[in-house]
């Protein structure tokens, strides 16, 4: 017998959670859309060369690919992974964006503030909150080399959150050209700084003793690994000049924060972390994330990556994002928040499916709708005390029987 179950790393969404997960959508997509960002869609498929020449960090080695097909599918033994797949699974939003850019620009505002909300695929290990079919909801601008861009994404991701019902979160930033100064300085090579970034990344996961073992095994001197650990973990925004030259991104990250400090008003705080890395090589300025509560995971990251859509136009273009995690919001807000799980009122409009007028049901559905209630129209059947009890399950708050009842009966009193 087949099995029903879904694929391993992804799930079925059940009619409750997805009520909560249209609604929080909706209200990030309003906050996003009063900030002047505009929605676009880009496909789940881009080509295998676009793919692994996009400095995707770890998220190449977890590529969903696609096997080509027909006459152009040559199998042998030797055949490699670009001689079976030409195609494969977008693994980001940012990816797909700047391709579309790059093939649309001439048609665009600019700057360009794009909203992007859709699935993402990981060939990664399945865990709580993590899963290898994901939502992202992404905003991004492109065309503003200032740090405004930056300032308005963080502002505009926190309202977002903040509607949504989170609050005391935590907004930390760090400047990839700082970081790469710092590597370079404890005596690695320029060359190697993206792999050293690889290992950083997984601090919060396996700690300084983990990537230290991790960075000896890949053939790094101890010498270097000691200096570069001493210098991710001592270095703060009071003795950073101390460890660094690069005045040009000091002053952005330091201008970013003092204006994000001032416009998060208290609801959520703004720190530099040093040891903030996020995985992705093709990141170039100034990087954040947002941490909340006690999970040991980020709801929200991005950066700028100036490089990426010259690869494309042969055009240098400023750009940064900022994503926010969808489903491990929708994970805390699940376990933390059970008014996360209230939603319009629902009710349930009854009627005789003998003796009713189908355009007369759907016309007193229409009334009550026209008032705010979510309708469902259900056919009565013999049984109707019994068909009520079944229907009593948390998602109504009550029911009319078309043609007798003029208000709502709550559940309860039935």
């Amino acid at each position: 017998m087949i099995s029903s179950k879904p694929v391993r790393g992804t799930r079925d969404i059940l009619p409750e959670e997805m009520k909560i997960r249209d609604r929080l959508e909706q209200q990030i997509l309003a906050v996003y859309r009063a900030h002047g960002f505009s929605r676009i869609e880009t496909p789940v498929m881009e080509n295998l060369e676009l793919l692994l020449g996009s400095d995707g960090g770890e998220n190449l080695k977890m590529l969903f690919t696609i096997l080509k097909r027909g006459e152009k599918l040559v199998l042998n033994q030797d055949a490699g992974v670009s001689d079976l797949c030409d195609m494969g699974l977008r693994f980001d939003l940012t990816l797909p964006l700047s391709r579309f850019y790059s093939n649309n620009q001439e048609g665009l505002e600019t700057p360009f503030k794009a909203i992007q909300i859709g699935n993402v695929f990981r060939a990664e290990r399945p865990q709580k909150g993590r899963f290898r079919a994901f939502k992202q909801c992404d905003i991004d601008i492109i065309g503003d080399p200032t740090v405004s861009a930056e300032i308005e994404l963080m502002d505009t991701t926190a309202k977002a959150l903040l509607t949504m019902g989170f609050a005391g979160f935590t907004i930390k930033v760090n400047h990839r050209q700082l970081l790469s100064e710092v590597i370079i300085k404890a005596g690695f090579a320029a060359d190697q700084v993206g792999t050293v970034c690889i290992a950083l990344d997984k601090m919060d996961k396996i700690g300084v003793a983990g990537v230290t073992g991790e960075l000896l095994e890949k053939g790094h001197e101890q010498e270097q690994v000691d200096k570069l650990m001493a210098c991710v973990t001592g270095i703060n925004l009071d003795n950073l000049e101390q460890w660094v030259e690069d005045t040009a991104a000091i002053g952005e990250l330091t201008e970013v924060i003092n204006a994000v400090k001032t416009l998060a008003k208290e609801q959520f705080e703004v720190v530099f972390d040093f040891s903030l890395i996020r995985g992705m090589g093709y990141y170039t300025g100034l990087i954040f994330e947002v941490s909340y509560g006690p999970y040991g995971y980020s709801i929200a990251g991005g950066g700028r990556y100036d490089n990426m859509i010259g690869k494309y136009n042969k055009v240098s273009v400023p750009a940064v994002g900022f994503s926010i995690g969808f489903e491990r919001i929708i994970t805390i807000l699940m376990e933390e928040q059970q008014d996360a799980r209230q939603v319009d009122p629902a009710v349930i409009l009854f009627y005789d499916p003998q003796t009713s007028n189908m355009v007369d049901v759907i016309g007193a559905g229409d009334l009550w709708r026209s008032k705010g209630y979510l309708v469902n129209l259900v056919a009565m059947k013999k049984k109707f005390g019994k068909q009520i009890a079944v229907w009593d399950n948390g998602q109504y708050q009550g029911f009319l029987v078309f043609g007798r009842d003029e208000e709502i009966k709550k559940f309860q009193e039935n």
